[in-house]
């Protein structure tokens, strides 16, 4: 490691030996080629520790590697970067409850016995939906699409199980639209994004920042690799705004926003969150019954989909995206750890899975201040 980086990691009470072997842990997975390359923030004591390795753009003539500057698709991180805080937001500021029905604000989803389906049920996954379809091959518009969402059957009782669903947070996104009057992209970049100076975040990144976003999968029916739009095939029939999916970022930006959840809603001079609504949507929102544990919107220690791996402490909290991504908040530890790659870049059989576990374990062992 760089002498600078041996300072900031004692600086945030690691070990620097530690810490090193946690950076490793990506460089190795791109010598297995799970990943063309990737970058780790990591956040602790009001600083912050990025590493940057391998490729971001692997092959051609625009070949570079990956940066702390380097823009990746987050995926499913919309679901908790983007839609997630503005729900809470109108949350705090009275404009909902979480047991309103989501038809009061969506009228066209009380079809097919779903009149009773709440908030909180879309936000931890237990409103009952399907996980997915395919909505991008029909030539459908977004408001067409929007309309096959309002209109699925339950697939189960709403409240009873936990089925990861797109559905749900697509819903969402539309429900922050109609109650602000306002797109889902506007609404996030005003009242999240820029407030928490994410600069190099949002949905629709112009061609000027082309050069520096990481592309993913090349589908079978285009010339290339997806590069600058969006991975997700249903987002992208939807224009690239989604509440599911259709977000980009930074590692630094996705840092600052893990810190404002690590600071109980605050971020660098502004307050976007409630502390109260931080700690509701950080704790166990699912009954046991429903065999998950799920905040609102974030994956709970012991989740199905948990990536916290074995050493960050049972009041984490995170989600990943498929593309390659992740966030991970501890608060009892004070860190935040992200994870960025284009794992897809080399195919839908690459994974990343392991990498995010030994991560977290090997940056919660270096850790050699603790108090808990």
């Amino acid at each position: 490691m760089k002498e600078g980086t041996i300072e900031r990691a004692r600086e945030m009470g690691m070990n620097a030996r530690l810490i090193g072997r946690a950076l490793a842990t990506l460089d190795e997975a791109i010598a297995e080629g799970e990943t063309p390359g990737g970058v780790v923030a990591i956040g602790r004591r009001g600083r912050l520790l990025t590493y940057a390795s391998g490729e971001a753009i692997p092959a051609g003539p625009d070949r570079a590697p990956a940066c702390e500057d380097t823009i990746y698709d987050c995926a499913s991180l919309t679901k908790v970067v983007a839609t997630l805080p503005l729900v809470l937001q109108l949350l705090d500021e009275g404009r909902i409850r979480l047991e309103d029905p989501v038809a009061r604000y969506i009228p066209a989803f009380a079809s097919n016995g779903k009149a009773g389906v709440t908030i909180r049920q879309l936000l931890t996954h237990t409103g009952g939906l399907a996980p997915f379809a395919d909505m991008h091959s029909h030539g459908w518009s977004p408001a067409q699409i929007l309309d096959f969402v309002a209109d699925q059957p339950l697939q189960c009782e709403p409240g009873t199980q936990v089925v990861y669903s797109d559905f749900g947070f697509i819903l969402l996104g539309r429900l922050i639209s109609v109650v602000l009057d306002r797109p889902l992209d506007e609404a996030a970049a005003e009242r999240v994004f820029a407030p928490l100076g994410m600069t190099d975040t949002g949905f629709r990144p112009a061609p000027a920042l082309w050069g520096r976003i990481a592309p993913t999968e090349h589908y079978a029916y285009e010339p290339g690799p997806r590069w600058g739009v969006v991975h997700d095939e249903n987002a992208g029939a939807m224009g690239g705004v989604s509440g599911h999916a259709g977000l980009f970022s930074t590692a630094r930006d996705l840092s600052r926003y893990a810190a404002m959840w690590l600071n109980e809603g605050r971020g660098e001079g502004a307050r976007v969150l409630s502390p109260l609504s931080i700690r509701l949507a950080a704790c166990n929102q699912t009954t046991a019954s429903a065999v998950g544990n799920r905040g609102l919107g974030w994956a709970l220690k012991g989740d199905k989909w948990d990536a916290s791996g074995d050493l960050l402490t049972g009041q984490s909290y995170g989600h990943t995206g498929f593309t390659g991504t992740s966030l991970y908040v501890d608060p009892a530890l004070g860190l935040t750890v992200v994870l960025l790659t284009n794992r897809v870049h080399y195919g839908r059989d690459k994974s990343v899975a392991r990498l995010r576990a030994v991560l977290h374990n090997a940056v919660a062992a270096s850790l050699e201040d603790l108090t808990i």
